[in-house]
């Protein structure tokens, strides 16, 4: 796997100073919100061990206002407890980043669906099962194969709703591929698998909606709850549909719920009016062909980011060469994107460019050398 270097022409402030700061605000708004179940927010905060906290602070600051309302001091610190537990135990703790295990391990719920108490009888039920594979990836393809069996759950249209929690679905032994979607997420996530529900409001043929997961293993992979294919993951029969997702059209578009608070909410047909689930637009990853590129020319990718927040920004970037053609004119992405899609543009190895960026009426200019293939610069913006 190539490498990517990351060029910041500025000096940003620690993200762990911000992250601290926009997180006691954002908690002190989640405790005014939970209303007559403060009480119970608070303690789980007070009582969280201090190697824990900082999923407990994650969980309550991104918290929607109905959990926050009514969700119990025990439920979540037995939740945050056995999340860790889980990562201890993974044999792919260390290649796990800190952000992607808080956003896609920790969470106790997907979408909108029941919150049930899962995570110690799916630990108990799938750790064996995976507990010698030593990728992330292999694991999840090995619980795919096996989670219709062990929980007698299959795909039926005559499920009783699209966005059943995981006990709803085993109650009845169907379920949507929503809730199908929901059960293989929280399995992975009972044994330290960073996973997530990806699904599309409506295919551009107007055939219907879908949800299908993405598994996390050095950057994230698709399967099709209840449809393993074998050891492999980015296979399934939707592969061709999404291909011709359209990324600015709501309807037409893929997205990937984020527990984390985002610009953008997740569309679920089954709840037309819900903007409570967060997500992010993933749809240029199932749409781009990957072209090989011309000898000697590379993949450059740029992000805008604040200086004071780490926010990743719109602004419109112009590469020129050194004698100042113009080479490319675009617009980076923000925070209702994956945090690994980026604006890329071709360039050559080893040659000099001019960037200029920002959103005023002049913008800035900074020099860039092409030093690598997967290239990241990130520009800084008030």
């Amino acid at each position: 796997m190539l490498h990517r270097l990351v060029i910041t022409f500025t000096l940003i402030t620690s993200c762990n100073v911000l992250f601290a700061a926009d997180n006691s605000a954002a908690i002190s708004s989640a405790l005014k919100r939970a209303g007559t179940n403060r009480s119970q927010i608070q303690a789980a905060l007070d009582r969280s061990p201090a190697k824990q906290r900082e999923g407990m602070q994650f969980l309550i600051a991104h918290m929607p206002d109905h959990d926050l309302k009514t969700l119990t001091a025990e439920f979540l610190l037995e939740n945050v407890r056995l999340a860790y537990q889980a990562r201890e135990e993974s044999s792919w703790k260390a290649n796990i980043p800190n952000d992607i295990f808080l956003n896609n391990v920790l969470p106790y719920a997907t979408i909108n669906e029941r919150r049930d108490r899962w995570r110690k009888d799916f630990h108990d039920r799938f750790r064996p099962l995976i507990k010698d594979i030593q990728s992330p990836g292999l694991a999840a393809t090995k619980l795919n194969q096996n989670i219709s069996k062990l929980t007698k759950v299959k795909y039926s249209t005559k499920r009783a709703k699209a966005d059943q929690s995981p006990y709803e679905s085993m109650e009845s032994g169907l379920a949507s591929c929503t809730g199908l979607s929901v059960l293989l997420v929280d399995a992975c996530r009972s044994v330290g698998i960073p996973a997530r529900v990806v699904g599309t409001p409506l295919w551009t043929n107007k055939s219907g909606n879908h949800s299908w997961v993405e598994i996390w293993d050095n950057g994230w992979h698709f399967t099709g709850a209840c449809e393993a294919t074998g050891d492999s993951l980015d296979r399934g029969w939707f592969v061709g549909r999404a291909a011709t997702a359209k990324r600015d059209e709501l309807i037409h578009a893929i997205y990937a719920v984020s527990y984390k608070r985002t610009p953008q909410f997740f569309p679920m047909v089954w709840a037309a009016d819900n903007r409570t689930v967060h997500a992010v637009n993933v749809t240029d990853r199932y749409t781009r062909k990957k072209e090989k590129l011309p000898e000697g020319v590379v993949l450059v990718m740029f992000r805008a980011k604040a200086q004071s927040t780490g926010e990743r920004l719109v602004t419109t970037i112009k590469v020129t060469d050194q004698a100042g053609e113009f080479i490319f004119s675009g617009k980076t992405k923000d925070e209702r994107f994956d945090a690994n899609d980026h604006v890329e543009v071709q360039l050559r190895l080893g040659q000099q460019y001019q960037v200029t960026f920002g959103n005023g009426p002049t913008g800035t200019t900074q020099p860039l050398k092409v030093s690598k293939a997967d290239q990241l610069v990130t520009l800084p913006l008030p």
